[in-house]
């Protein structure tokens, strides 16, 4: 399709409009000579047994942590889930990658009719395509991606796919935005930000539920409020983040996944990205650790910023 120039594509490529993002090769040789990472344990029994509600009230949304970022997010209407990975590894290949040190808390069997799949950009631990096509087969469910991510989709044979720019929406049941994250795209040598990244606005009856998906701190928060309002729930990145010279523009700490939470005004913010794959330096235990830390210093109590275990299911039964 024919992508319009604009404040963050230049006909060929997008871009993050603060400029920030691209990585120089030297800088990226550098990391990988001296990275030292925290050791993980190689895997977590899951222990907290899900509890997926069956129906819900037409005022009610419910929100499920299954792993990384993936949600199951559900309306009275709709059923969505966001950036599914199910996988053992996140990496092109079976054998080797990034491997998962905890299973999903709720397998695909086990989850209800899919009606929509979001898919932030196209990353190996956001855009799992062995996920998506057993979604796909499952229940036929409407892909939306943002901009030139439909390729990837299509090669895998899925269809019903909704491609969106941003501050695009569809109205599908649910009315879903397209908004900006400072991030990049890439699945191999030669498609380096060819397809464009983003977050996402899920709104019905009153619910506003935001997911960051990946993204380092900027000022398209504050700006997602001013055009949109504040989110009832924002789900926010606080892992994968050391070393900071590298990952900064990337993905957000704890701290800035605070902050974030206060440019957006969200009533409640919820944390993902985090215990599930082993990506970046720091220990596992850390990105709880020192959001709990922001927290106190930003004087934010813990109904106002959650951390689910995996499997928890939170349900927002207020009338908006």
């Amino acid at each position: 399709m024919n992508v319009k120039i604009s404040d963050h594509f230049n006909g060929k490529t997008f871009f993050n409009p603060s400029g920030r993002g691209r990585k120089k090769l030297k800088e990226v040789i550098h990391w990988s000579r001296t990275r030292q990472p925290m050791p993980w344990p190689k895997w977590i029994k899951q222990d907290f047994e899900h509890q997926i509600p069956s129906k819900l009230k037409s005022h009610e949304a419910a929100l499920t942590y299954i792993n990384h970022d993936t949600f199951l997010i559900q309306t009275h209407t709709t059923h969505l889930i966001t950036d599914p990975i199910f996988s053992n590894r996140a990496s092109p290949f079976a054998f080797a990658g990034p491997h998962r040190v905890r299973p999903p808390a709720v397998s695909i069997a086990d989850l209800p009719k899919i009606d929509i799949v979001l898919v932030t950009h196209n990353h190996y631990d956001h855009m799992d395509i062995p996920s998506l096509k057993a979604l796909y087969k499952r229940s036929k469910p409407l892909f939306v991606v943002p901009l030139r991510n439909a390729i990837y989709l299509h090669k895998a044979g899925i269809k019903n796919i909704h491609e969106l720019d941003w501050w695009e929406s569809l109205d599908h049941e649910v009315r879903i935005t397209l908004t900006p994250a400072e991030h990049w795209s890439a699945r191999g040598f030669w498609d380096r930000n060819k397809a464009l990244w983003g977050s996402f606005l899920i709104e019905q009856n009153g619910h506003k539920i935001y997911h960051a998906g990946d993204t380092g701190y900027g000022s398209h928060f504050s700006e997602i409020y001013k055009r949109l309002g504040s989110p009832t729930v924002s789900l926010l990145p606080i892992g994968a983040y050391e070393p900071r010279w590298f990952m900064k523009e990337q993905h957000m700490n704890p701290a800035e996944a605070v902050q974030a939470h206060l440019d957006l005004k969200s009533e409640l913010s919820i944390a993902m990205h985090f215990g599930t794959f082993h990506l970046t330096d720091e220990a596992i235990d850390e990105p709880i650790t020192h959001l709990k830390q922001a927290m106190i210093s930003h004087k934010i109590s813990q109904n106002h910023f959650k951390v689910l275990n995996f499997g928890e299911t939170w349900v927002d039964s207020r009338k908006y």
